[in-house]
């Protein structure tokens, strides 16, 4: 029995999470679950999963919860607030593996905390590669943590990938391994085939309602403007010690083949599975082991002729593009493109700007804040809010 902190229970990542948990009551159990403030659906994992402890990170949230697991009998389950206890639960003796599936910056602190307590970390937050990639695989090799990507693209690549590539994540050389590059597939989002003149009058709504993956609002708009392709793009980069012409991206919009690793000898490894989180997630927790998994569907082999794939045009995806560049700049970059696209985004989906405004505010942003690149958290969180600070400035006026 291996025990499990869920560091973003409520969320999309989280629900899949505690399903293969369900699947597998022999094998896992929940040691604690953390959340923003969705007390609703924390309250009914609380009742169904019945965890030691639930921690919210609001205090007003926490309170609530608090009342409705003493209304509902739940008399054993401590419930916590703030982000200092989520940093606790994500690095007590009492956990073998962390799932990190908190949205956005928010994040990085209860990572950072099971990274450095050498816990089997389940990789769901983009956002800690993003903005501190390098110094995380640094403390990562440091306090012998063991990193398993959850996206779809990087959890494919990850399983096509030598033993000795998996067991020193982000320290092997591609090359030395026998690899010529690797390539991870792009849905092209839901407005693959809108012309450009029609994206200024998408709703949020729209933005919302992927094809493909059921995913949750600021990661739905993400693909929709293939701002989640250059985040990915970006943790490949730390993950697995990519060089930029180690990296290939293909617009493949059946999600079905979700990534390829190119040998040096021909040879070509690719990923098929259905479009469904639990197959990496469950795959991250049994690691090195597999184990056996109940989704709504499989793919028919008969389908395969019918795969499509073509070269990503960067010009069509803005965001895209501005994602690489920063990449290519520096880890400063990276943290101001990540604040000004979370702002971005969020306005827009208040319907502040227009879905096309969104890639302008974050080059605003990225014009303006030019910072030295962090050295620990606290710089990185400086960088965050002044980037933050400004995409406000940006958005309102």
């Amino acid at each position: 029995m291996q025990s499990l902190t869920i560091l973003g229970s409520t969320g999309s990542i989280g629900k899949a999470t505690l399903s293969v948990i369900q699947q597998h009551p022999d094998k896992f159990f929940v040691h604690a679950l953390v959340a923003k403030n969705n007390v609703a659906v924390m309250t009914e994992q609380c009742v169904t999963m019945c965890p030691k402890y639930a921690c919210m990170i609001s205090e007003d949230a926490a309170r609530i919860l608090k009342k409705n697991l003493i209304a509902a009998g739940k008399y054993n389950i401590e419930v916590l607030s703030g982000v200092m206890h989520a940093c606790e639960l994500a690095s007590t003796d009492d956990v073998d593996m962390v799932m990190s599936a908190i949205v956005g910056i928010a994040g990085l602190k209860p990572t950072f905390s099971a990274l450095r307590s050498g816990k089997k970390i389940l990789l769901a937050n983009k956002e800690t590669l993003v903005t501190c990639g390098q110094l995380f695989m640094k403390e990562a090799k440091r306090y012998r943590a063991c990193i398993l990507p959850i996206d779809s693209e990087h959890n494919a690549i990850f399983q096509n990938l030598p033993e000795i590539c998996q067991k020193n994540l982000g320290n092997t050389s591609l090359s030395e391994c026998g690899i010529s590059r690797i390539v991870l597939t792009a849905s092209g989002g839901i407005f693959f085939k809108t012309p450009q003149e029609q994206l200024t009058e998408i709703t949020p709504e729209q933005a919302c309602a992927h094809p493909n993956w059921a995913m949750g609002r600021k990661i739905s708009v993400d693909s929709a403007t293939m701002m989640n392709k250059g985040l990915e793009y970006i943790e490949a980069r730390h993950l697995f010690n990519a060089k930029p012409s180690e990296i290939e991206i293909l617009l493949h919009p059946q999600s079905i083949v979700h990534a390829m690793v190119y040998y040096s000898d021909g040879n070509i490894l690719a990923h098929l599975a259905h479009p469904d989180m639990k197959i990496p997630i469950a795959y991250a927790m049994a690691y090195p082991n597999r184990i056996g998994l109940k989704i709504s569907s499989n793919i028919d082999i008969y389908y395969l002729n019918k795969l499509y794939f073509d070269q990503l045009d960067n010009h069509s995806y803005p965001c895209f593009q501005l994602a690489i560049d920063a990449d290519n700049c520096s880890q400063s970059a990276t943290i101001v493109l990540n604040a000004a696209n979370e702002i971005a985004v969020e306005a827009f989906l208040h319907k502040m700007i227009a879905f096309t405004a969104i890639p302008d505010v974050i080059r605003r942003v990225l014009d303006a804040i030019n910072l030295n690149d962090p050295n620990d958290i606290d710089d990185v969180l400086y960088i965050d809010q002044k980037a933050r600070e400004k995409a406000i400035s940006i958005c309102i006026t």
